[in-house]
């Protein structure tokens, strides 16, 4: 087997999915994301597009998560525009869509509709707050479901305001990879039965799923339910940032005492004149110093020392940096493909890899393909 970064746009094989069929109703965020996701493992996704522009503006050639897909112009408030979503369901195996609970039953195309057509079809629904519950038809952003699902809480400094980790943790750890997961799971057993099934995916489910392992610790007694008091959360002085000399910063997660013993070596502190690590009493004293020492130095000065070492501290890097970093560079994690520098289909597969087979889908840009390849020519007349 090649131990070479594999070419992010060899065509020999589009991947696990191959000859699955994706159709994606247009929004924004997660479910866009798992239908990426599930285009970069090798599906044939069609996303359908309304008229007009974006509903975030921007240029669609540059966003990177609707790459590996192909777009159709369908109006769904238009008189045959419900009926040419159902024909393109009838001919798929998934359809993912991220709408309000009941826009989809309005419209037409909710998974009653659809599934007449096609019993196998695995409907996947990508929301905040899921299909039922008390907030359901409210409007919501990830900041919000991370909040009510507890984790946001969990991040951030004692003596500080929670901190907000991008829209990474709610819509696409919480709801994407749940997503893509759950319709996966269904297209398995709708194989084996031809009965396929509505997937609710929910941000805050998701959210909440991810906190598993804290539940436990809690129950244990060996998490605090307060951040920046415990072991992963940046209250333990040998898992957390410190700041270096020019500005920059270092993560340190050395867990293990046989790794710890070697950070704090490098650190050029004495281990024996430190207070005991497993005494949360002392933590103060080795954050501080622990502080003192990274600032004599800067980022790269510390880089250098810690690099091809057990002591399991990292440079903080900035998306640009991280994707010229060397370990990265030699498995191919970041690419550049058709012009855009961008993550790698993950994850890696023996035999069927994913690959960037194509640029990010402008809208409508392949109706006529689609027209042909699904054998539908009713999306011709649906024009605009």
């Amino acid at each position: 087997m090649s131990h070479h970064p594999p070419d992010p746009e060899d065509t020999g094989s589009a991947g696990p999915l191959d000859g699955v069929r994706v159709v994606e109703l247009a929004g924004i965020g997660p479910g866009p994301f798992a239908a990426m996701l599930l285009g970069d493992l090798g599906a044939d996704v069609v996303r359908v597009d309304r008229p007009g522009p974006a509903p975030l503006g921007g240029d669609p050639a540059h966003d990177v998560t609707n790459r590996n897909k192909r777009s159709v112009l369908v109006d769904l408030k238009s008189p045959e525009g419900p009926g040419t979503v159902r024909a393109l369901a009838a001919r798929a195996e998934i359809l993912v869509e991220g709408y309000r609970p009941g826009v989809a039953e309005r419209l037409g195309v909710g998974p009653e509709e659809c599934m007449a057509a096609n019993p196998a079809l695995v409907y996947g629904r990508m929301t905040g707050w899921g299909q039922r519950g008390p907030l359901a038809p409210l409007a919501g952003h990830d900041i919000g479901y991370i909040a009510t699902a507890g984790a946001l809480s969990m991040i951030g400094a004692p003596d500080g305001p929670p901190a907000v980790p991008a829209n990474l943790l709610g819509d696409y750890a919480g709801g994407s990879l749940y997503l893509a997961a759950g319709v996966l799971a269904a297209l398995l057993t709708a194989r084996a039965t031809g009965r396929g099934q509505v997937v609710d995916a929910a941000i805050v489910d998701g959210t909440a799923h991810l906190t598993s392992l804290f539940w436990g610790m809690l129950a244990q007694g060996t998490w605090r339910d307060a951040r920046g008091h415990n072991l992963l959360d940046g209250g333990c002085p040998y898992y957390g940032v410190y700041e270096t000399a020019d500005g920059g910063w270092m993560a340190v997660g050395a867990l293990e005492p046989q790794f710890y013993a070697a950070f704090v070596s490098l650190l050029g502190l004495d281990g024996d004149d430190l207070p005991d690590r497993a005494d949360p009493r002392g933590w103060p004293e080795l954050r501080a110093r622990f502080t003192a020492r990274f600032r004599t130095a800067t980022r790269e000065e510390w880089t250098a020392v810690f690099e091809g070492t057990d002591a399991c501290v990292a440079p903080v890097l900035s998306l640009s940096e991280a994707a010229g970093h060397p370990h990265l560079t030699g498995r191919g994690t970041y690419t550049e493909a058709h012009g855009i520098t961008q993550p790698a289909p993950a994850p890696r597969f023996s035999a069927t890899p994913g690959t960037l087979r194509l640029p990010p889908a402008v809208p409508g840009a392949h109706t006529a393909d689609v027209a042909d390849d699904w054998d539908m020519p009713e999306l011709l007349k649906d024009r605009r």
